[in-house]
């Protein structure tokens, strides 16, 4: 990684919620910037402004097929010469100016040639032929019609040359990939994604077929590198574990070198699963002693999703421990490795939405409780699938409800965080 992230206070066990959101954006510091074609630009963060490398547009041209006119009519038709190469653009001396009375048939985008003061669209012009032929206003055409200018668009009119077009931090959408053509880039330099590498564990795991009586099917291999791409993260190295201390210990070490190690992957984030409670069975927290991990956030007051860990390596890589519970794990992606990947990204945290609670929800002392929920009526109703082991209510999910200890009462207002995926209806508020 470039650089330290910045000094944050260590923080207690069982840190709130919104602390630990706070606390996972705010420890990360942008990567470094890259250079990418304009083809590989589309949804990346732009590391510094993009200015224009010339006027654009750069030279004056008609928007119109039509003459180009110089002074009053009648004009006499002058023969054109040929269009410029792109590099004769500027090169305006040695083309002979057009005179007053002069015209010169152009079409739309061409070159208007200096003297020119206005262009006449085509229906609005009556040409009589001979050596030369002669031009004059027809009967459709406006009284003041050409006016000056009217017709040309000036050289320099939607950009001068230098000037900033789109602004660092700004991701980057079609638009502004066709602007940046325009205004003369062939790469654009843009902030690294974070790149995140994946460590599975859990011996009870299986990853197809339906499972016996103790095995439970991986809810995380077929779908937690998608929603780390939607996240705007690139995965990097995906390995399953057994759980056993030794080898998680050797996965997170900087110097180890056996199958296990991924001292050498090029991942900024390692993302965990599984293994995070206190029990003998759970190594991570004593695997992140062992390698002298700085352990950043140590539990989070919130159900589900309470042993959530993120911790710093040695080497400065983090760690983002989620919970095995599938549910649980998802909650705390939302909650920690989403904002610390905005940081990573240069993004600023993202905003909460709100929405109204559509039923009464009894309190939970000392825990905020994040629960999926359906957008009906411009009212948020709980899924009744919200346990840590549970998925479907967040398969059907809108928003996910923010909801305080206290709890809330009915057309009461709470926190809701957006899905990274699209959903039938937008969260209200």
């Amino acid at each position: 990684m470039n650089g330290s992230a910045p000094v944050i206070l260590p923080l207690q066990p069982n840190t709130s919620w919104k602390e630990a959101r706070t606390a996972a954006h705010a420890a990360a510091r942008p990567l470094p910037f890259e250079t990418v074609p304009l083809a590989e630009a589309l949804g990346q963060t732009l590391a510094s402004d993009a200015v224009a490398l010339q006027q654009v547009p750069h030279y004056a041209s008609s928007a119109m097929d039509g003459w180009a006119v110089a002074g009053p009519e009648p004009w006499t038709i002058v023969v054109p010469e040929p269009e410029p190469e792109p590099w004769q653009i500027h090169k305006e001396s040695g083309r002979r100016p057009l005179q007053a009375g002069e015209a010169v048939s152009i079409l739309t985008g061409g070159l208007v040639p200096a003297g020119a003061e206005a262009v006449l669209r085509t229906e609005n012009g009556d040409l009589t032929p001979g050596d030369p032929a002669v031009l004059r206003r027809a009967a459709t055409a406006r009284e003041d019609e050409p006016r000056l200018g009217e017709h040309i668009r000036p050289a320099g009119e939607e950009a001068a040359a230098g000037e900033t077009t789109i602004t660092a931090g700004t991701v980057l959408n079609p638009a502004h990939i066709a602007l940046a053509a325009v205004c003369g880039h062939d790469t654009l330099p843009v902030l690294r994604a974070p790149r995140v590498s994946m460590l599975f564990t859990g011996d009870e795991v299986i990853e197809s077929g339906l499972p016996d009586s103790g095995q439970v099917r991986d809810t995380f291999g077929p779908q937690l590198p998608q929603l780390v791409e939607m996240l705007g993260g690139r995965v990097d190295v995906v390995q399953r574990l057994p759980d056993r201390l030794d080898d998680v210990i050797a996965a997170l070490s900087t110097d180890a070198v056996d199958e296990h190690s991924l001292a050498m992957s090029s991942g900024d984030v390692l993302l965990t699963t599984g293994g995070t409670g206190i029990s003998d069975a759970d190594h991570l927290r004593r695997a992140l002693e062992a390698v002298d991990a700085e352990l950043l956030i140590d539990g989070i007051a919130m159900r589900p999703g309470h042993p959530t860990l993120m911790a710093r390596l040695q080497d400065g890589r983090f760690v983002v421990a989620l919970p095995g519970n599938p549910l649980a794990a998802m909650m705390a992606v939302f909650t920690v490795l989403e904002p610390l990947l905005q940081g990573l990204r240069g993004a600023p945290a993202g905003k909460d939405y709100h929405v109204l609670a559509g039923v009464d929800v009894a309190p939970l002392p000392g825990r905020t409780r994040l629960v999926p929920c359906r957008i009906q009526d411009g009212r948020a109703f709980p899924s009744q699938y919200f346990r840590s082991g549970m998925l479907r209510g967040l398969a059907e999910a809108d928003a996910v409800m923010v909801l305080p200890e206290e709890g809330c009462t009915a057309d009461q207002a709470v926190s809701a965080l957006p899905l990274p995926w699209p959903v039938q209806q937008p969260p209200a508020g």
